[in-house]
């Protein structure tokens, strides 16, 4: 069973920077259910999604894969003939409980668990490509050559799966969808003290687009097709086909 998030639950003196730490590994899957409206959904359909993408000799990548919970969907539902999971993540702590998770199953589809900068990594003959709430924890300046390189990576037909915090246009929208957010984290038990700390704390480290700016991306790049296929809030996921 998860460990309860209680990481921001007393006053922090001295709030750094929101990170990937050995504390946030230990009580993620807690987190994440509680903070991000729709992930149980997200994680099961991006498992359908690979069944229907994947292909043959292809590889498929987690990039940003936390503890595994995209990859072990994605590894449920492949049965292709010599396709790999590359799960990559650059916290040391995330990579080393993935790795526990990912040997408790055994499965056809072999699973490789690497700690690295998805910045820096190849892809290569890809037939799926998941960025699970990854691509906002990265600078701005790098998102679109982190997509380019993962087009180019890509097989013709090959699938993109983004799922992102939004932020939206619409000023009064934007006020709304966040309101209901902090509802929803309220309802989950998040207190008022917990709330505000770790919003302080995240909001150096994450920064949201929006729909529009994701979607001229993948124009601008070359994706065929691209489309929001889930919403929760102001959190959602979307494809981009090669």
């Amino acid at each position: 069973m998860a460990s309860h998030d209680n990481i921001f639950s007393t006053p922090i003196a001295k709030l750094g920077d929101f990170t990937f730490d050995e504390r946030v590994a230990e009580v993620f899957p807690d987190m994440i259910q509680r903070s991000v409206p729709g992930y149980s959904n997200i994680i099961s359909a991006i498992g359908m999604l690979a069944e229907r993408f994947a292909k043959p000799h292809s590889k498929v990548y987690d990039l940003g894969c936390s503890l595994g919970a995209a990859t072990l969907s994605m590894r449920r539902h492949i049965d292709q003939e010599g396709c790999e999971i590359i799960a990559i993540d650059n916290s040391a702590a995330m990579v080393e409980r993935c790795r526990l998770l990912v040997n408790a199953y055994r499965s056809e589809t072999p699973v490789q668990v690497i700690e690295a900068d998805i910045r820096h990594v190849d892809i290569q003959d890809a037939s799926v490509v998941v960025l699970n709430f990854t691509l906002q924890f990265l600078s701005p300046d790098d998102r679109l050559a982190l997509l380019e390189k993962i087009y180019a990576g890509l097989r013709p037909g090959g699938i993109l799966i983004l799922s992102e915090k939004y932020i939206f246009e619409d000023e009064r929208a934007n006020e709304l969808l966040i309101d209901l957010h902090l509802d929803f984290k309220r309802a989950n038990g998040y207190s008022e003290l917990e709330i505000s700390q770790k919003r302080s704390a995240i909001e150096n480290v994450m920064r949201p687009d929006s729909v529009e700016t994701h979607k001229q991306r993948f124009n601008e790049i070359g994706f065929s097709s691209s489309e929001v296929w889930f919403q929760c809030f102001n959190f959602g996921s979307m494809f981009a086909i090669k």
